[in-house]
This record gives C-alpha cells, structure tokens and sequence, in this order.
C-alpha cells in the first residue's frame, strides 16, 4: 500500500481561497463624514483576513491624512496639477487603471457623491465592471432644490437604481426613500446602520454623557459641527441664534469650508461676532463635552453621524428635520422643526431643556447600533453576496 494512501491530500496554493478585493475610492483626506467613516471601515475590513482593502486616493492631501488605516495601502495617481475643483472628474479618469491594475472584485462608494463615478464605471467595463455596493449617505427629497432641478436629479437618481447592483440605507427609514426614488428592487436595497462611531469613541462620549453637569455659567453654550458648505445652511442657525442670544450665550461652530467668509460677516451684520466661535477642523469630544445644546441647521442630511455622536455624549439635539430618519434618531431627547424655519430653530433653542441622567444614559444605548464594528460585518456579507452574483 502506499505510503499516502488513506491521508488528506495536502492543500495547495490553488486550494486556498484568495480574499475578497475591496476597492473603495475617495477623493482626498478632507474632512467630510462621508470620508471619515470609509476610512474607518477600511480599518476594519484590513482587519478581515477574507477581505483585501484596495483604498484609491485621488490626491494625497486633507486635514484627515493621519486617519489612514494603518496596514491599508493607499493608490495614488499623482496629479499633473491641482485637481481639487474637479475631483470628480479626476477619479473618473483615473479609476480605469487602478480597475484594471488590481483587478478588484467589488467596489465601494461610500457616498452619493460618488455615484457618478460609479456609473461611469459602469458605462466605461460594461459587464467587465465589477459589481458596485453605494451607500446612500444624503437624502433623497432634495427639498431644497427648485422644482427643475429636482426633475432631473430625480431621474439621475432612477438611472443609479438601474446601473449600481446594490444600494445601502443608514437606518431603516431610508429603505422606502431608496425604493421610491432610486426604483429598486427590495432585493437590492439593504440597510447598515451608519457607521459612525468605532466602539472606543461610544464608549468615551458615554463617558463625557454620564459626567456632564449642570451648566454652572449664566448663559448657554450652543454647538454645531460639520463643513462650512453650502448644505449645513449655518446662516439659518447665526439667525436663530441671533434671536435667543443674551450676553452671555455662546455658539461654536466647528469645521471649515468656503462659507467661513460669509458666516464671519453675518456674524458682524447681526451683532453676535463676539459670541461666536469658528475654530476650524477639530477633534469633536471637546466641544461637545463644553456644549449644553446641539443644534443641526442642514437643509438635507442622511443619517448625520455628528447627531449620533452629541447623543451619544449626551448631548441634546435641535435640528430641522432635514431627513427621513431624523424623526427616528433624535427621538426624544430634542426637538426637530420645519427646514429653513429660523424663527421655529430659534424657539427650540430657547426652549430645550438639559437631558436628565436617566435620558443622557438612554441615548448613548440607543447610539450603540452606529458603530464601525458592527456595519464592517454587515458589509462584509453584503460584498461576498454582491461578488457571488
């Protein structure tokens, strides 16, 4: 008999599964959520040895270039030239050699901005085009457009449905939004809670929460955090604020962006320039640690990890209702009004009460479902189903 006979024949190099290859592109390391929470899920996934993350950076520069995961290796095509203002183009001609370079079996976008280069990934392979998983990071209502523009991203919105094989919510209310607008099937759509939050961040704004006190100053601290961009309308909240604002409020506004010159002298116009802080990008905890009030002016927002991330800190929360989850994520621990309401803001401003020990202790619970830890599983599935079709 011979000496093999009857033993497991030994596994070759053939047998052994490769992983699964990720491509995830992003424009740059500015500060963005959308940016932040692909990086951090690029972090998790590295950590999955079924799983290779190929991170495509379409310039090499931004506030968050610290934020790299450690371990990820980054593909960059250097730029010629700035390529800042067309950034989308850019990675649209850039993409193609990374694709066929790497050869990868599911790409990511982590946002809706990046739905155009996913389509035209799509027009550019054809069928060669590996599938592509968009998360759905923005409302789709879009109220704030006029009723043209509405129409036609609209049915931008019907053309994605039909080219992108699989689109993610971030929280359950956004299913039928998806259905609605993006005509998918249910089969195609599929909800990951946002991923926010990495378990050591829940855990050290539940900290702050159960720490905070009593504001012990006369006035009140009121805090917002995100881009100086167009769609976080933080004229509105200046206005609102304007209205309420004894002597000694205060209102920090953290993050930066092209509005900042136009903030500073509405800020001068209205009389509050004194009042308000506009520190810049920074890190989250301490201002919402030193806040007593968080206020959202946005005209549309997905699921904002920034609410999460004050809730969490406990933190409550006033905010237009400037998507179809808000309702659902702010519950009862704040107030929501009409967008574009600087009369309504203000009066919830005014009006919000501090969060009981018993509520700051509910919200962080409630927060527990945002985090990296958990969405990096359910997306992990999500590719090796998208891969398998």
């Amino acid at each position: 008999m011979a000496a093999t006979e009857g033993l497991h024949a030994m596994p070759t190099l053939a047998d052994v599964p490769r992983p699964l290859a990720v491509m995830v592109p992003l424009h740059s390391f500015a500060p963005g959520g959308v940016e932040r929470v692909a990086l951090r899920l690029c972090g998790a996934w590295a950590r999955d040895p079924g799983l290779d993350v190929q991170l495509v950076i379409g310039r090499d520069s931004g506030a968050m270039r610290g934020e790299a995961p450690a371990g990820v290796p980054l593909h960059i095509t250097p730029e010629p030239f700035p390529t800042a203002s067309w950034e989308s183009l850019w990675m649209i001609l850039t993409l193609p050699g990374h694709i066929r370079r790497l050869r990868p079996d599911v790409i990511f976008a982590a946002g809706n901005t990046y739905a155009i280069i996913a389509v035209m990934m799509k027009l550019r392979f054809g069928r060669r085009c590996p599938p592509v998983v968009l998360k759905i990071s923005n409302d789709l209502v879009r109220r704030d457009m006029s009723a043209l523009v509405r129409w036609g991203y609209r049915r931008w919105l019907r053309i994605q449905g039909r080219m992108i094989e699989h689109a993610t919510g971030l929280a359950e209310p956004m299913r039928a939004e998806i259905a609605a607008f993006m005509k998918m099937p249910d089969e195609r759509i599929h909800v990951v809670d946002d991923p926010a939050l990495a378990a050591h961040d829940l855990a050290a704004l539940s900290a702050i929460g159960a720490a905070r006190q009593p504001s012990g100053g006369p006035g009140r601290h009121y805090v917002g955090i995100g881009r100086l961009a167009k769609q976080k309308n933080w004229p509105l909240l200046l206005n609102a604020f304007a209205k309420i604002a004894g002597r000694d409020d205060r209102l920090t506004i953290l993050g930066e962006g092209a509005e900042r010159p136009r903030l500073e002298a509405l800020a001068a116009s209205l009389g509050i320039a004194d009042r308000l802080a506009l520190p810049g990008h920074g890190a989250a905890a301490p201002v919402l640690a030193a806040g007593d009030v968080y206020v959202m002016s946005s005209d549309f927002e997905g699921v904002p990890a920034v609410i999460i991330e004050a809730l969490a800190a406990g933190l409550p929360v006033v905010s237009t209702d400037c998507s179809v989850s808000m309702a659902s994520l702010v519950g009862d621990f704040g107030r929501l009004v009409p967008v574009g309401d600087a009369a309504a803001l203000a009066a919830a401003m005014a009006a919000q009460a501090p969060l009981s020990p018993e509520a700051r202790a509910a919200a962080a619970e409630a927060m527990a479902r945002f985090t990296v830890e958990r969405a990096a599983g359910a997306y992990a599935a999500l590719f090796r189903r998208a891969a398998a079709v």
